[in-house]
């Protein structure tokens, strides 16, 4: 392709994402404004010094698509003594999260509002992350649109290699054929062991949603799966 042509669609990586124009709150716009520069991180294509991001050393979790961050800030404030960045592209769930870190005074959240893929590839160190959550991740439900499902091998074999050893993923969804394909993706990754027999019974520390509580009410599924890094 010559140097002075625009991308093509085919030369455009798929994104496992929409960015959509989501309404902004007041109190989310002041959050952006006035604690952005304390806890978002900018991107670049370097790798993050995680001790001076975070003004300390302490074991690191990822979070990748927070949504409006409740889980992230319930998981933080339970566990003070671990480093939690967060990765997310829609900035109504950025300015929420910035207002519950004000809430509850957490001093161990930094975000980075970029796109997942990227920051692991660029800005995460190799065997640096303790573990990693991907909670309720767009399942794409068309068959059409799978391409654009996060969780791929190739993607799966990013995540492990920025695990250190012993190192934690934990993946959960509420859509079963979307469950199913983690299951096999996750399973046929080499570096990756299962800790249960298939899928795995939900952890403490993830907090049930206000949407989840109402589904398993009506009988719907959830579905986890956690495996460690050999």
């Amino acid at each position: 392709m010559d140097a002075a042509s625009p991308p093509t669609e085919r030369d455009r990586p798929v994104r496992s994402y929409v960015l959509r124009a989501g309404r902004m709150g007041s109190g989310q716009q002041r959050a952006l404004r006035e604690l952005a520069p304390h806890f978002v991180l900018p991107f670049a294509q370097q790798r993050l010094d995680v001790a001076a991001a975070f003004g300390r050393d302490a074991a690191l979790v990822l979070e990748i698509g927070f949504g409006m961050g409740d889980a992230t800030a319930a998981i933080a404030a339970a566990s003070p003594g671990i480093n939690f960045l967060g990765v997310e592209v829609h900035p109504p769930g950025v300015g929420a999260l910035l207002q519950r870190i004000d809430a509850l005074g957490l001093a161990n959240v930094r975000i980075v509002q970029h796109d997942a893929v990227e920051v692991l590839r660029d800005m995460v160190p190799v065997d640096a992350l303790a573990g990693v959550h991907l909670f309720f991740p767009d399942p794409w439900h068309k068959k059409r649109h799978h391409k654009r499902r996060l969780i791929q091998a190739p993607f799966v074999a990013l995540l492990a290699s920025r695990l250190a050893p012993g190192g934690y993923l934990h993946c959960a969804t509420d859509w079963q054929p979307y469950a199913e394909q983690m299951l096999e993706v996750l399973s046929a990754e080499p570096a990756l062991r299962n800790t249960a027999e298939g899928y795995a019974p939900r952890p403490d520390y993830r907090p049930l949603t206000k949407f989840e509580n109402r589904g398993l009410k009506l009988g719907h599924g959830v579905w986890d799966l956690v495996f460690r890094k050999a």
